[in-house]
């Protein structure tokens, strides 16, 4: 069963301004989440619980994505770097908008 990919209006813009190595590698990331969506091993706690997040190890970007089950569909939260808790900071403000 795959999902269908869908993204918050502002982590659109993000991702959309990223450089094409950076977008290359999530996107081949996202295709395999697209598959099997529920990682354990990615799963986040806290403020946060109920998503997952991608790792971009070599130039520091993460992804926050939310499973919607009942739609089958991984919305995108959020894209930043690691610094400062960027990304999961935009997540949380992207929870409360939709």
């Amino acid at each position: 069963m795959t999902y269908k990919l869908k993204f918050d209006r502002k982590a659109k813009k993000v991702f959309d301004k990223l450089g094409e190595p950076v977008k290359s590698q999530f996107k081949a990331k996202l295709r395999e989440v697209l598959s099997y969506p529920h990682v354990e091993g990615s799963a986040l706690r806290g403020k946060l619980s109920g998503c997952y997040k991608l790792k971009l190890r070599s130039s520091g970007y993460r992804l926050v994505y939310k499973v919607e089950d009942g739609e089958l569909t991984v919305l995108v939260l959020a894209i930043g770097k690691r610094e400062k808790k960027q990304a999961y900071l935009k997540a949380e403000n992207a929870i409360e908008r939709n």
